[in-house]
């Protein structure tokens, strides 16, 4: 009798095998990850999950598919650097859905972004009555343009003949606002006082002085009147003086160009990149310039041919305003025979949004206006009805930006995925994921330097009892406090009607832990950034990307090098700009970049260390002065702890302080700003504003990344700068924040059209004890009644 037949080679192939990985922070990392399962990876921020998943085997995935193309193409594509690992075995395609906001494009839709606009407009083409054109008919980027002319006939036996054509292209785009939906217009009384003549300082734009060249090319061009106040020019000064086409003046003796103020302005100021110009002229900006809907199109984008073409009396501008819920009713009553595939493919994808939990989206609304949660799980619109099989998906905290009661369905989409026969990482912090993970990989002990180590693999019960961080704090439960602070004064909302909001009328208290939550879309942002943000002593501490180059460190951004710098430069005589890397004090050989970047036009570009100044970017003039003993790629290779220690007192002292106050001590003072996370970003921010006192704090989020362990050290340092006479009001759905508050606003109860108003304020006792919203009943089964 024969031997059974042994398995086949090709199984043999069932783990993803990792070697000596070294990628930032990780020391060696060797871990075996099971391939077609559920693997969630945790450790506290800074330990190297990040690094490991998506810098380690989702970077090595990709850089190994952009080699499959002609180097023809590769010359196109992002040019990827192979991660420190010695090994890294069985990978496959790796699709990456992390919360990098979408594009902030003008153009770019929710519709746009997951092509169900592209459905629709095939959709109007073929039903829509009156029939106008075929789908780019109905898009909102394509203009409609016509021309003719005389073509010469080039070859065959008409050469040479002269041809009359023609050609007409039919677009959706409103040709007002170009498909944009909004259109700008300058106030012109923040550009000038009327009252005022340009000798008294009419023009209140800044840079432009009474005695200054920018006033004098008006006062003195001999077309306007200095004495005179504006209020009194005649129709042909004001011409003169707001648009007045560039015009060759001479004044006292050289040569200018006059223009008008208003086209002046525009090219020197509000053509320029918003967040590049400073911050005083950017706040004139916002003051000068008004955006409103486009009064063509009513804010469609689409000119009146798109919006005239109807299918049961809802036009396609209609169908991308509705909530996506009220869309999904819409298209089930459309029946057609001639289009039931695409029918299908369309209710299909509309059907993921609701089970995804943005249903309260509408397709219509700008990409660029989605938080990075909603982005992440928009993206994951794409993959959710995917044939592909056998590829591997990595999420960043897809829970992120979710109330408890959303964090199922997401659940149940992660273990779909998974069914299909995929490798699913998720990098994730909230114990209700964990809990389904098929397998956990734990990486810790703790963060930066302290980090980087394999901690604990296994099964969710084997966490448990493993005695890491992350399993000591898998079942830890914040308690509600005994008695909660009284509030020393109120700011009132009223009337709030941002969105979804439905006349809002709310009372924030000062001097409290306020805690506004609710299911997402409900209005929470709405309510918070829409009416409390923008007021005088109010601070705002969100995830925005913080601007800045390779070049940018948290030492720069906290002003910390400055610093750093005037006190190397006291101790040593010299000045402060020999300690600049991108200053006097660089190294020749790199710039003071710390490596030399080696283009090799195709292939990917080389980085490897500067020889001349071992990485520090600093010449051995500036390395040869120290301070205390450390010269200064020293001190910014110090943690913020490490270099707490270091300066123990003055302004520098404080501000590391805070920078350990808000769980940031781990990092470096010379690391790239974009090696940080979100919740990094953010906490970096708090640690600069919260230097006072008095002032309110708005938080958006801000457990986003954080480990349950830190959670702990968030919810002392709220209870610090309320205990200093500050007021907190933070944005969040996690249950250890609601429990820990003084004040809870639940805004509800649904998402979208079932939300915006105010369906519980009060402590969190009371919202336990008899709340009947989503979140009391969470909370209370968080806390276990």
């Amino acid at each position: 009798m024969s031997a059974a037949p042994e398995g086949h080679v090709a199984d043999s192939h069932e783990v993803i095998r990792v070697r000596g990985a070294r990628e930032n922070n990780l020391t060696g990392v060797d871990v075996d990850i099971p391939k077609r399962r559920l693997t969630v990876f945790t450790g506290v921020s800074g330990s190297g999950k990040s690094s490991l998943v998506f810098g380690t085997i989702a970077a090595e995935s990709r850089r190994l598919i952009n080699e499959t193309y002609p180097t023809f193409v590769q010359q196109f594509m992002p040019q990827l650097g192979r991660p420190e690992v010695d090994a890294l075995e069985n990978i496959s395609p790796a699709i990456i859905v992390d919360q990098e906001r979408m594009g902030a494009n003008a153009r770019s839709t929710v519709g746009t972004a997951t092509d169900v606009h592209a459905m629709l407009r095939i959709l109007f083409s073929r039903l829509g009555h009156p029939f106008v054109g075929s789908p780019q008919a109905f898009s909102f980027n394509v203009p409609s343009v016509s021309g003719s002319g005389a073509v010469t006939v080039a070859v065959g036996a008409d050469a040479g003949r002269e041809e009359r054509r023609s050609f007409q292209i039919t677009g959706g785009m409103c040709p007002r606002c170009e498909g944009l939906g909004e259109v700008s217009d300058i106030d012109l009384d923040e550009l000038f006082d009327r009252s005022k003549s340009l000798a008294e300082g009419a023009i209140t734009i800044p840079g432009y002085n009474v005695d200054g060249w920018m006033v004098r090319g008006f006062t003195e061009s001999g077309f306007l009147d200095p004495d005179k106040p504006i209020a009194r020019y005649t129709e042909q000064e004001v011409q003169d003086f707001l648009y007045r086409e560039p015009t060759k003046v001479r004044i006292q003796s050289m040569n200018m160009t006059y223009e008008g103020l208003v086209p002046k302005v525009t090219k020197s100021m509000l053509q320029k990149d918003r967040d590049s110009l400073q911050p005083h002229v950017r706040a004139f900006v916002d003051r000068a310039v008004k955006f409103m809907p486009c009064p063509e199109c009513d804010g469609t984008r689409l000119n009146a041919g798109a919006r005239s073409s109807l299918i049961g009396g809802v036009s396609i501008a209609d169908a991308a305003a509705m909530q996506i819920t009220d869309l999904a009713v819409w298209l089930d009553e459309v029946d057609d025979p001639s289009v039931a595939p695409l029918l299908a493919g369309l209710r299909h994808t509309v059907r993921s949004f609701i089970d995804i939990g943005l249903g309260y989206l509408s397709l219509d609304r700008s990409s660029g206006t989605l938080s990075g949660g909603e982005a992440q799980r928009t993206k994951m619109i794409r993959h959710l009805g995917s044939s592909l099989t056998d590829v591997t998906y990595v999420f960043d905290e897809p829970t992120a930006g979710l109330h408890p009661h959303d964090i199922q369905r997401m659940n149940a989409l992660l273990r779909g995925l998974r069914d299909k026969g995929n490798t699913v990482l998720v990098v994730e912090h909230k114990p209700e994921v964990i809990a389904i993970a098929d397998h956990v990989i734990d990486l810790g002990p703790g963060a930066g330097r302290h980090g980087g180590r394999l901690e604990f693999s296994g099964d969710v019960a084997g966490l448990r009892a493993s005695g890491t961080l992350t399993g000591r704090h898998l079942d830890h439960r914040a308690a509600v406090k005994p008695s909660v602070r009284s509030a020393t004064g109120t700011v009132e909302i009223r009337g709030a009607s941002q969105h979804n909001l439905r006349d809002v009328d709310v009372d924030i208290p000062l001097g409290v832990l306020t805690v506004v939550t609710g299911v997402a879309g409900s209005g929470k942002s709405s309510l918070i950034h829409g009416n409390l943000s923008g007021r005088d002593g109010v601070v705002v501490v969100d995830q925005s990307p913080i601007k800045g180059n390779r070049r940018s460190s948290p030492a720069t951004y906290t002003g910390l090098l400055d610093t750093i710098r005037s006190a190397f430069a006291k101790a040593n005589g010299v000045k402060p700009a020999l300690f600049s890397a991108n200053s006097q004090g660089a190294c020749p050989a790199c710039s003071g970049l710390g490596v030399i970047v080696t283009k090799l036009g195709i292939s990917a570009s080389v980085e490897t260390v500067c020889d001349l100044c071992e990485g520090t970017g600093f010449n051995d003039e500036v390395l040869a002065y120290t301070l205390d003993g450390r010269n200064i790629a020293e001190v910014l290779a110090f943690s913020a702890a490490e270099a707490a220690d270091f300066f123990t007192r003055g302004p520098a002292h404080a501000t590391l302080a805070r920078l350990i106050d808000v769980g940031l001590g781990y990092i470096t003072l010379g690391q790239a700003l974009n090696t940080l996370s979100g919740g990094e970003r953010q906490r970096l921010k708090l640690a600069i504003s919260m230097a006072g006192s008095g002032a309110i704090y708005v938080l958006d989020e801000p457990t986003t990344g954080l480990h349950l362990a830190d959670v702990d050290n968030l919810l002392a340092l709220l209870d610090r700068l309320v205990d200093a006479g500050n007021s907190v009001v933070v944005i969040e759905h996690h249950q250890a924040v609601m429990a820990h508050a003084d004040w809870i606003i639940d805004v509800g109860p649904g998402a979208g059209r079932e939300g915006g108003t105010v369906v519980f304020t009060g402590p969190p006792s009371d919202l336990v004890a008899s709340g009947d919203t989503l979140t009391a009943q969470h909370l209370r089964q968080y806390l276990g009644r």
